[in-house]
């Protein structure tokens, strides 16, 4: 068990799987209590217990985080059974795959909901808490694709753009509250989710390595890489920074 993130009372929305759960592991790691919320209610329980099982202190909660009356009372549980909370990851997403014409009205929405409206509820309902435990700390996990585009990707590009300039506004209005918000960026990460997307057959196979060669480092991102990211934008070590969107993307966007 390390030290980084002694004090910290975190909540990780979409803390069931893939990055989620690669974070709520890493903070619990770190020292700090961690609340994993999320709508699969078997899966928080099974982080939690992971956690526990190591000497941690966790919570599962069932949460829609595009729900207001669920983001408020997720964030009010955690504060209650950790003594505050000062550390909120929003983490939770939606993927759509098509152009503007292949999307239809109920798939943006869908898009635009979890993706954009959700960390607003969440760190809305989340400054009262920050405020009163002297400051804060928000981890939005955005895309690369919310700094570059892609094809076939309107509107998860468009949403993720939502959240970049979502960090940087709340960074510039509560900055004065000692409050931080940053924003990862990630490319091509393997969770659950993608692997669906890219194992199972010589063409998805195809497909995952024509993704591959486009990144310099040669590989995927995997879960802890987002998690160790997010442990740092958590901790005292990152005191000076906010209002940052992060490439982390094995280089995808440097060219």
């Amino acid at each position: 068990m390390g030290n980084r993130l002694a004090g910290k009372m975190a909540l990780v929305t979409g803390g069931g799987s893939g990055i989620g759960r690669a974070v709520a592991l890493a903070f619990a790691r770190e020292g700090a209590k961690v609340a994993v919320a999320g709508r699969r209610v078997e899966k928080l329980q099974e982080v939690a217990s992971e956690i526990e099982a190591k000497g941690g202190t966790a919570l599962a909660i069932g949460c829609d985080v595009s729900v207001a009356k669920d983001a408020e009372s997720a964030i009010a549980e955690t504060a209650k059974k950790f003594g505050g909370m000062n550390v909120l990851v929003n983490n939770a997403g939606a993927l759509h795959v098509a152009t503007v014409e292949g999307t239809s009205e109920e798939d943006w929405d869908r898009v635009m909901t979890v993706n954009v409206k959700g960390p607003f509820l969440m760190s809305r309902a989340a400054l009262p808490e920050f405020r009163k435990a002297g400051g804060g700390v928000i981890v939005n996990v955005g895309s690369i694709l919310g700094l570059i585009a892609m094809k076939d990707r309107t509107a998860y590009c468009a949403s993720k753009g939502g959240v970049t300039m979502l960090t940087k506004a709340m960074a510039v209005d509560h900055a004065h509250e000692n409050v931080r918000v940053n924003c990862i960026c990630p490319s091509l990460v393997e969770t659950e989710l993608v692997k669906e997307l890219f194992y199972g057959d010589e063409q998805r196979d195809a497909v995952r390595q024509g993704r591959i060669a486009t990144i310099p480092l040669g590989r995927t991102g995997q879960p802890v890489d987002v998690a160790e990211l997010a442990v740092f934008l958590a901790s005292e070590e990152s005191s000076w920074l906010t209002g940052a969107a992060i490439p982390l993307d094995g280089g995808l966007s440097a060219y």
